[in-house]
């Protein structure tokens, strides 16, 4: 074990060889040859092993035995580090140590110098972490979910593992997966009076969850504060490009809220915060993903203040300009895209649309005591993506909640929280992909989590 260690150890990933060694320092790296120059004396191999978007240059002598490497094989490299005409550090090694053979061309579906669509990308799921940008969105990924998690623990928040089994429909929408056995003997096996045979197992229908809010809200009564980042599972029939049947939500839930003012500015510090952490750490990954996808580097929104407007000053604002609207406008249903990216541009900021009609939104927002026809709910539209964040105060009143017509029949548990110790509660739910599209201006959904899922298409 203490050998392994070590040797372990000794090999240093590429993203931080400039961050802790100098010229002259010795060590040792692993990883795939991305591209081969061979000239008369020495050959030059750009070597990545995951760790960042910045190609790194391995300098060999040419010989009999480097003449054998070839792109795609796994190699082991030791030497010192020098800097190069470029300034760069590379590494002038003294052993290479193929440790796998490519075989680029037995099959291979990327060629190395060329850039591939992301379409044709996307249909080699289990391959495309080594294409450069598809790793760079996936560390962008990762440092935008830690960022997120180091945020909320600094302000007290718990993070609560919500169920992905559920037998609710958080949002009321019907867009449910259900869950049971594939084994008819195990149902057969199962069975109970008076229980439909395909559930069983449960003894009741069961879903995959679309949010984990009622149940990050029973938590949030006796802990005050929760959050979840967690999977969640919409069945639309969309293969609009902002669109997944698997998803991540990034979900809060706040004890003693009582106006919604508050929450939009807890939104809008949270999302300016954790981006701004995200250029601090991952700056040269998020510009090379923004390059990639032909897209700004800049982020005017983290410099203003966030606009809020009521629906009907939005609604208006439609309504004045719906002749440069692509969509019609709808008075039963929420604004399209192309709606909410107006409305962004309207007021040259992220906007805040608050106070929705009552019929527009789900049993749990809280309804305005001035005005039954609204309720205390929020939607941020973002530029490029739109919509990005949904939310609402919560209601807390166990009469309202029991009569909204709207409310589902298995949920008297959640009628029960207002009975004990009731109090003004409130939250929101944002989608982590969406998030990641909208700061690194990648076009397409699918392209910013590992394995997309979406109607007709669920790979591996």
């Amino acid at each position: 074990m203490l050998l392994l260690r070590r040797f372990y150890c000794s090999s240093q990933r590429i993203g931080h060889i400039a961050k802790s060694h100098k010229p002259g320092d010795s060590l040792s790296i692993q990883g795939w040859i991305k591209n081969i120059r061979r000239l008369k004396n020495n050959t030059f191999l750009d070597v990545d092993d995951g760790s960042t978007s910045r190609r790194f240059q391995v300098v060999v002598p040419r010989n009999a035995e480097t003449q054998s490497l070839t792109a795609g094989s796994v190699i082991s490299a030791v030497g010192q580090i020098q800097v190069a005409p470029n300034g760069n550090f590379e590494l002038h090694a003294d052993r290479v140590e193929s440790l796998a053979e490519g075989h680029l061309q037995d099959g291979y579906p990327f060629t190395p110098k060329q850039k591939h669509a992301p379409e044709y990308v996307r249909e080699h799921l289990h391959l495309r972490s080594r294409v450069d940008y598809v790793a760079a969105q996936l560390r962008v990924r990762h440092k935008a979910q830690k960022a997120i998690h180091d945020y909320m623990d600094e302000l007290d928040f718990v993070q609560i593992n919500t169920p992905l089994l559920t037998t609710n429909d958080c949002e009321g929408a019907g867009e449910v997966f259900r869950v049971q056995p594939d084994s008819e003997k195990l149902l057969k096996q199962m069975a109970r009076p008076k229980v439909p045979p395909e559930e069983s197992y449960f003894d009741s229908k069961v879903f995959l969850s679309v949010s984990g809010q009622l149940h990050l809200e029973a938590m949030t009564y006796g802990l005050g504060r929760t959050y979840c980042l967690a999977p969640v599972f919409r069945a639309e029939n969309s293969k609009s490009p902002l669109h997944l049947a698997e998803f991540y939500m990034f979900e809060a839930e706040l004890a003693h809220l009582d106006k919604l003012e508050k929450l939009a500015r807890f939104i809008e510090q949270m999302l300016k915060s954790i981006t701004n952490r995200l250029l601090e750490t991952s700056s040269e990954d998020l510009h090379f993903c923004q390059r990639n996808a032909s897209a700004s580097s800049d982020l005017p929104w983290l410099k203003v203040p966030w606009k809020i407007m009521s629906y009907d000053e939005a609604l208006s604002v439609l309504l004045a300009n719906k002749e440069s609207l692509k969509t019609p406008i709808s008075l039963d249903e929420g604004f399209s895209k192309d709606q909410e990216l107006f409305l962004v541009s309207h007021c040259g900021t992220p906007v805040f649309v608050v106070e929705w009609p009552t019929k527009q939104k789900p049993f749990y927002m809280k309804i305005s005591r001035t005005n039954p026809e609204r309720v205390h709910a929020l939607d941020l539209l973002m530029p490029a993506v739109g919509e990005l964040c949904g939310g609402s105060l919560r209601e807390s009143d166990a009469a309202t909640l029991s009569a909204h017509p709207q409310l589902p029949k298995d949920l008297a548990w959640y009628v029960e929280l207002r009975k004990y110790g009731g109090i003004p509660t409130g939250g929101f739910g944002m989608g982590f992909e969406r998030y990641l599209q909208l700061l690194t201006g990648v076009k397409n959904i699918r392209d910013v989590i590992p394995f997309p899922r979406y109607p007709h298409s669920c790979k591996m």
